[in-house]
């Protein structure tokens, strides 16, 4: 299925992402308890895979 999604789009989503990631490792800086550390961990993780797949899609549209 073809991306519709401008390079544009896809550093602003870039961008949002990394800030995203930014408060969350603050946020999980500030919180302690093995649940919330945890739970941090996981949202980072799936905040990090969007990231990669983002920068991946920017990637291969900026080599067309």
């Amino acid at each position: 299925m073809p991306s519709t999604v401008s390079l544009a789009e896809l550093d602003a989503r870039i961008a949002a992402l990394r800030e995203n990631i930014r408060e969350l490792v603050e946020q999980a800086a500030a919180v302690s308890g093995a649940f919330s550390e945890s739970l941090s961990a996981e949202r980072i993780e799936a905040f990090e895979a969007q990231l990669a797949e983002a920068i991946k899609q920017r990637d291969a549209l900026a080599a067309k």
